[in-house]
């Protein structure tokens, strides 16, 4: 008796994203399908959710067959996406309330003090009238209760600097904020996080060290973690370097954030999800602290699982979504470590030069195994590129495996030298030549940690 393939629906279906579903074991049971393109999802500033949601709902409509899961692996608005829709098609996913709960600052942080002290000092700010909350000294990190990618978050030092960041978050809280407001009012919400809405502004102590992720899932109420990632950072900055995994933590902590991430999941009621968590680990005070916690796998790591256990964790969300168990295999792939590097710029410019595809079939010939994502494209301004942080901008990606953390570095600093970016401070529209300020292939500075 055959079995029938299952169509599995995909927000924002990419190409690097394809070709690690396609590595899935058993692919032949499942069909993938893009539901709206990634572009679609972040073509505005402003996020059209109803738009987005009535255009999703169309081409599930016209689908002339079963619909057996909904899935994705963005932020918001996928992130809330999917479990709209698969309560409205009977399918698996984790309750929106509970990912809402995540995805909200200040109520993730309401409901991580009732689980851990493993947490920041944090307050809201009224962006009306903007003071820090009592309690929390200076330095700390000013950020709208929801976010993407690091946008419109500060650090802030001092009563300039936060009424500064404070007038930026007001002025640019809108083109998230509006839209999550749409889904906050699909819920019952507590009466604090009624108030606040979806266009607040949180204030948190700053913490630093060791930055740590957890990746998990949860099925049947059991929340189950599989892979403990570091994440470094350009020194001097809050701008990552690369994630590698394994961690390199001792044992010890990688159990406490374990322990942490099992209690809080469970608080928020997260289920039939997969997750991250991320935390700092200070070694100094062994204190550990979350950064945030995201109700949906981290796609950065899922070539690293590849390398290192033989199988992307999108096995994971796919598994949940169908109703099954998920089976992740352990050490089973071809490296010992790997790492997804950042290739950045610490200052604006205008892309003049950037790699094109014989460069990156170059690489893939000299260092095998090697998967490039060029992010800043010849032609662009770095300033105008989407999902950016505050403080730098990402010109492309770097995936690797290797024998160990010597070996890795090396197969990036190789990468680096093979992938050419030039830079203009202008791009010749005000008259002059564009020839200013063209300062050759850039990213080996600060490579090594």
């Amino acid at each position: 008796m055959s079995v029938r393939t299952r169509n599995v629906f995909v927000l924002g279906l990419d190409e690097r994203n394809r070709e690690l579903l396609h590595d899935l074991p058993h692919l032949a049971a499942y069909r993938f399908h893009p539901l709206l393109s990634k572009e679609e999802l972040t073509e505005d500033a402003e996020v059209p959710l109803r738009r987005l949601m009535e255009k999703a709902e169309r081409k599930l409509q016209d689908f002339d067959g079963p619909i057996d899961a909904i899935v994705g692996y963005w932020d918001f608005p996928v992130s809330s996406m999917v479990p709209i829709l698969s309560e409205r098609y009977g399918l698996h996913s984790a309750p929106l309330e509970a990912v809402v709960k995540c995805e909200h600052k200040y109520w993730s942080r309401l409901e991580q003090q009732k689980a851990t002290d493993a947490h920041p000092p944090f307050g809201l700010v009224d962006l009306d009238d903007p003071a820090p909350p009592p309690g929390i000294a200076f330095p700390m990190w000013l950020k709208p209760v929801k976010s993407m990618s690091s946008e419109l978050a500060f650090r802030v030092t001092d009563e300039k600097e936060f009424a500064e960041a404070a007038e930026e978050i007001r002025k640019g809280i809108g083109g998230i904020g509006e839209a999550f407001d749409d889904v906050l009012s699909l819920l019952d919400l507590p009466p604090e996080i009624e108030a606040a809405g979806g266009q607040a502004c949180l204030a948190e102590q700053e913490v630093s060290g060791h930055e740590i992720t957890v990746e998990g899932y949860c099925s049947g109420g059991t929340p189950h973690v599989y892979g403990v990632i570091d994440s470094l950072l350009y020194p001097g900055t809050s701008s990552f370097l690369r994630y590698e995994y394994p961690s390199q933590v001792p044992d010890e902590v990688a159990a406490r954030v374990t322990d942490i991430a099992e209690r809080v999941v469970r608080q928020v009621g997260l289920c039939d999800s997969t997750f991250n968590i991320e935390y700092f680990w200070d070694p100094e005070r062994d204190r550990i602290d979350i950064v945030e916690i995201n109700p949906r796998l981290s796609q950065s790591h899922a070539p690293l699982f590849e390398y290192v256990d033989g199988v992307p964790n999108h096995q994971c969300m796919v598994s949940l979504a169908l109703g099954e168990d998920p089976r992740l295999p352990h050490r089973q792939g071809p490296y010992g470590i790997a790492g997804k590097w950042f290739l950045r710029r610490f200052s604006d410019g205008y892309v003049r030069r950037s790699p094109g595809p014989e460069d990156i079939e170059r690489v893939r010939r000299e260092v095998p195994g090697a998967i490039v994502d060029v992010v800043a494209e010849k032609g662009v301004r770095l300033s105008e590129l989407p999902m950016q942080d505050s403080y730098s901008y990402e010109l492309a990606a770097v995936y690797l495996g290797a024998e160990d953390e010597a070996d890795l570095k090396e197969k990036y600093r190789r990468c680096v030298e093979l992938l050419p970016f030039e830079f203009d401070e202008s791009d010749g529209s005000d008259g002059s030549d564009g020839s200013e300020g063209s300062e050759g292939s850039e990213g080996s500075e600060g490579s090594d940690e």
